[in-house]
């Protein structure tokens, strides 16, 4: 009985991976959660209302500068910096979006600090929670990662169903990148691009400008509605993404991350799960 008992443990550890543990500890993680806010129900009703005087088209200013600005200048990079091919072209061009990504950053926090009340702090920038917020945004990462796998299942059942079993979902291309070209200095401007600039631009763009401008227009006739801004910022922010194929598991990620936001009141929480789900997407990519 004890040698057999001892096979089946044995036998256990050597089939389970560590996708399979992350899985079911996020899955525990959310019944937990679920358990204790009424399937959600009360999961808001101690969210703080953020004081702004934003107009309602603050938030697109930001958003054209970055696609349109943005994509200007990776569109003339060719003709200032050289017609570069392969890894240096792709150099090149993160190069660019990495300096435009600062630029749309250093933009949001002058239009922030004159739109909120407390300035940078109202905006849920303060310091002090980073400790904080960096252990509770890991926790909110894997509670919802089976949520963002099950999404990402479910985009390539019914795209084999509808186009056929050989649909594969595209891979992001700045995960072709990384995985194509084995050039260091490439593969950590990615990294830069991906883990820092990225989610410190989207986040304070969807969830500290987008969402708190719908929040506080839709407050006025909803005192309590938090969830409904939530899912309409993350219909958006889900929708800017090129690929419509990522489109499901990346609003799954977007609620998240504007619960987080509504939940601690700090941007710091859904920008340290957005940069902890790239490094780990990086991070899978590469080890492919």
């Amino acid at each position: 009985m004890s040698k057999d008992f001892f096979q089946i443990i044995k036998q256990f550890c050597t089939t389970t991976t560590i996708d399979d543990v992350l899985c079911v500890t996020g899955m525990i993680l959310f019944g937990v959660w679920l358990l204790k806010t009424s399937l959600g129900r009360n999961a808001l009703a101690d969210s703080r209302p953020r004081r702004n005087n934003m107009p309602l088209y603050l938030p697109f200013i930001p958003l054209a500068i970055w696609f349109g600005a943005t994509s200007l200048a990776v569109s003339l990079a060719p003709k200032l910096l050289g017609n570069l091919q392969g890894w240096q072209g792709a150099f090149r061009d993160n190069l660019v979006l990495s300096a435009g990504g600062i630029a749309v950053i250093a933009v949001i926090i002058f239009l922030a600090r004159a739109s909120f009340a407390r300035r940078l702090k109202g905006f849920g920038l303060n310091v002090k929670t980073i400790h904080k917020d960096f252990l509770a945004a890991f926790v909110n990462l894997l509670a919802v990662w089976p949520l963002v796998l099950a999404a990402i299942l479910l985009t390539i059942f019914f795209g084999k169903l509808i186009y056929g079993q050989d649909f594969q979902m595209q891979q992001h291309e700045e995960l072709e990148m990384i995985t194509a070209y084995p050039q260091l200095s490439l593969r950590i401007l990615i990294v830069i691009l991906a883990v820092v600039i990225a989610p410190l631009l989207e986040e304070m763009l969807f969830r500290g400008f987008f969402q708190t401008v719908i929040r506080s227009f839709w407050e006025i006739r909803n005192p309590n509605g938090v969830w409904p801004p939530i899912l309409i910022s993350s219909v958006l922010f889900a929708m800017v993404h090129s690929n419509p194929g990522h489109w499901p598991a990346l609003f799954i990620l977007a609620v998240c991350l504007g619960y987080a936001y509504e939940k601690s009141g700090s941007l710091f929480r859904p920008i340290f799960i957005h940069s902890f789900f790239n490094a780990v997407t990086i991070i899978a990519a590469l080890s492919q």
